[in-house]
């Protein structure tokens, strides 16, 4: 038995990479600095691997912003308007990322999505009608060639053809046909140079094999292969899935000559139908995705060993793999020293899930491992009672009737009610919710968590923040305000830590994308609320204005989403859990007199099934119903806004529709309003704000191209129903790249009011 880890956090341990990359754009470090920051934890993570017993291990899986846009730049697709920028290689590289507004020239950055049904989310390559795509970096090879150097070798990761066509966004007249032989034979250039260097195996990335499949994209996706592999004379091709099972295309995939093929048998909920089915070539291997890349719950060896078991009675050669890239759990469980052994027992983080993959190994070659130490510990783990569930919770679940998720008054009627009593201007104007954590917020709260102030100190300072974000969104003329969040860490985190059944780490941090770490609490058992999580700061917040203050909340969807979530129960008896808590926050808040309240689904689509055939019956059917049932119980004067973010939303408007909200606002800056038509096209009856600007980029919108925009809207949805908004929460950026761009949102919602009086 061999062992394969598809890919591997890149950020680093303590989240080196994020802290190296954010001094070289602030100036303060020059690119030698960044690259060998780069390079040292490259050394580290491929050494890590490889004293794990790891026999696979992958290189280029490293980036310093998104593997798709390394591949992108890899394939030569560079949308002019970056190139014309006259950059380094690696700042025109981070201007595609982030945007650039400088010197050189002003240049929005490239849409970004959500990586499948991941919280990570991946830059959009674009491909212009001039594009040529041909072989251009060396990145790959530069990293095989220094790992080659440490005595290690590796296996090089690349994006698939199928799915980079897939992924690819085409701006102009071309489509993905007119690039076909183009990318066909950037691919067979890149093979050849592979067998220059002697490299053994190449993992090429299809995770779109995933989804579903007609006829010709099964077409497609063999004309690409047979078309490549004749290519791959001494390489060995494995071709790589992940996130779900390739039912519509097992068949011809074992028919072509790959040298290897890997399979997810954690989401793929057909992969072992499919063997049994039409059984594994002889001359292949195959990787067996059984260790979860997804979750940090501890493998449980005998459901493993058992598959394991059944793959070589078949006399399938296998390789045991991860069942996705490990970039989607924390580093390692060596830096949590508050939590107790008792829970960290059941954990485990992408070192661990290592030894997981060796420990399994050696026991897949015992002739009765059911004797062995190892086997038998973690036998006993899964035996034991973990203390998880609530009896409150579950009897409260049980009582919810059908009632519970329908809102009165209909929409149509609120909508009427709340225009009357909220009195608000045409095109009213907003923000998502955070302000900037800027270091004084941040230094405030880490004071108070290490004990080296008081509670009321914390509190007096987060109050004088408030206040001040307050009196300055007044002074700039927004028409529905915020506090300002400065007292939350985490969208998340914040709330499950005044619910029941959440548990927190130190440093279990996983990028969401670039420079973005995230830390996801763990759902351990049953949820329910403790105490009140948000009323004492939106009554605060309030009392000091006479214009509306809007209560801000994480929706249950969300929550459980960016979560590491239990695997004893469903996500659906999770999340109407969590949405049960929520609710007790929503009635709450309007008892206290807040009058808008914003229950934010950033994370809807995340859990969404990859196949549509699954949409409903698996998700949908409980995901929506349970926002619902957050905000059922108001009154109709009371207005419900949510917010989606980064995420392709145009194919489940009606569903978004049936959350039952006032107002819904969404990112559309980066992906150019693509979903207006779809708004317009299903007759979308929420009122809606699609985000002026991009808040993930550091550059500043003028007043010119926010009317611009505006006045695009305005050609797709009514008048009456339109919201000005930023596309997502500030948090992450400068204060004064804030207050400029909020100025001009402002100035622009001014200017559009008279054009349309």
């Amino acid at each position: 038995m061999q062992t394969s880890v598809i890919g591997f956090p890149r950020i680093g341990t303590l989240r080196e990479l994020k802290f190296a990359s954010e001094k070289y754009f602030r100036k303060e470090i020059e690119a030698a600095q960044l690259l060998e920051t780069a390079k040292e934890l490259r050394k580290v993570h491929w050494t890590t691997q490889k004293n794990s017993g790891a026999d696979y291990i992958s290189c280029n899986d490293f980036s310093h912003y998104d593997i798709t846009l390394d591949t992108a730049v890899l394939l030569g697709i560079i949308p002019k308007r970056y190139k014309d920028l006259g950059l380094s290689e690696l700042d025109t590289y981070f201007a595609m990322a982030r945007g650039y507004q400088g010197d050189c020239g002003d240049v929005k950055a490239l849409a970004m999505k959500k990586w499948y049904n991941t919280n990570y989310h991946y830059i959009v390559p674009e491909l212009e009608d001039e594009t040529t795509i041909k072989l251009s970096g060396s990145k790959l090879w530069d990293e095989y060639s220094e790992a080659k150097s440490l005595g290690i070798e590796t296996k090089p990761v690349v994006i698939g053809a199928y799915t980079m066509l897939k992924l690819c966004r085409y701006t102009e007249k071309k489509t993905a046909d007119d690039y076909l032989s183009d990318f066909i034979n950037a691919y067979k250039a890149l093979i050849e140079k592979c067998e220059e260097y002697q490299i053994e195996w190449i993992q090429f990335d299809e995770p779109s094999l995933v989804q579903d499949m007609d006829k010709d994209d099964i077409a497609l996706f063999c004309k690409i292969y047979n078309n490549i592999l004749p290519y791959a004379k001494k390489c060995k091709i494995l071709l790589q899935t992940y996130f779900g099972d390739v039912r519509d295309i097992y068949a011809e995939l074992i028919n072509m000559p790959f040298a290897g093929i890997g399979l997810d048998f954690i989401e793929g909920k057909e992969t072992c139908r499919l063997i049994e089915k039409y059984g594994f070539p002889q001359d292949k291997l195959l990787f067996a995705g059984l260790v979860n890349g997804k979750n940090i719950w501890r493998n449980n060896y005998d459901k493993t060993l058992q598959i394991l078991d059944l793959l070589n009675k078949k006399g399938i050669k296998s390789v045991l793999s991860t069942s996705c890239s490990l970039l989607h759990v924390p580093y390692t469980l060596k830096h949590e020293k508050k939590l107790s052994d008792e829970y960290l027992a059941y954990f485990s983080f992408a070192e661990e899930k290592l030894a997981e993959l060796n420990e399994l190994k050696t026991l897949s070659e015992c002739k009765d491992y059911h004797s062995e130490e190892i086997f038998k510990n973690n036998e006993k783990l899964f035996a034991e009672n973990r203390n998880c569930e609530n009896a409150d919770v579950k009897n409260r679940l049980s009582l919810v009737t059908d009632s519970d998720y329908i809102r009165l008054p209909k929409r149509s009627e609120r909508q009427k009610i709340q225009k009357e009593i909220l009195a608000l201007p045409k095109f009213p104007t907003t923000t998502i919710g955070s302000f900037p954590q800027t270091n004084d917020v941040k230094a405030n709260r880490s004071a108070y968590r290490k004990g080296e102030i008081s509670e009321k100190e914390y509190i007096n300072f987060n109050k004088a923040k408030i206040a001040e974000c307050v009196a300055w969104q007044e002074e700039i003329g927004l028409d529905v305000l915020v506090h300002g969040e400065y007292e939350r860490n985490d969208m998340v985190e914040y709330f499950g830590e005044s619910l029941g059944g959440f548990l927190f780490t130190e440093k279990a941090w996983v990028q969401s994308y670039g420079t973005r770490c995230v830390k996801p609490p763990v759902i351990w058992g049953d949820v329910y609320r403790k105490k009140p999580i948000t009323v004492y700061w939106s009554v605060y917040a309030q009392s000091l204005t006479t214009k509306i203050m809007k209560g801000m909340l994480t929706g249950p969807v969300t929550i459980l989403n960016w979560s590491f979530p239990r695997e004893d129960i469903s996500i659906r008896e999770s999340i109407s859990q969590i949405a049960l808590a929520i609710r007790d926050e929503v009635l709450d808040l309007e008892k206290n007199g807040i009058r808008i309240i914003q229950i934010d689904e950033a994370a809807l689509r995340e859990k969404l099934p990859l196949r549509k055939s699954d949409w409903y019956n698996e998700y949908l059917s409980f995901a929506i119903p349970a926002f619902c049932l957050t905000h059922s119980g108001v009154k109709a004067q009371t207005q419900i806004h949510t917010h989606m973010c980064y995420s392709e939303f145009t194919d489940i408007i009606p569903s978004i529709d049936d959350m039952d909200a006032d107002v819904i606002t969404f990112e559309a800056s980066r992906s150019d309003l693509q979903i207006l038509d779809s708004l317009r096209e299903h007759n979308f009856e929420t009122e809606v704000g699609p985000g002026v600007y991009d808040i993930h980029s550091p550059r500043v919108p003028s007043v010119e191209e926010i009317l611009n925009v505006l006045n695009i809207m305005l050609g797709k949805i009514d008048g009456d129903k339109l919201w000005i908004n930023p596309d997502c929460g500030l948090k992450t950026r400068a204060m004064s790249e804030t207050e400029a761009s909020l100025k001009n949102l402002v100035k622009a919602a001014k200017q559009i009011r008279k054009q349309n009086d």
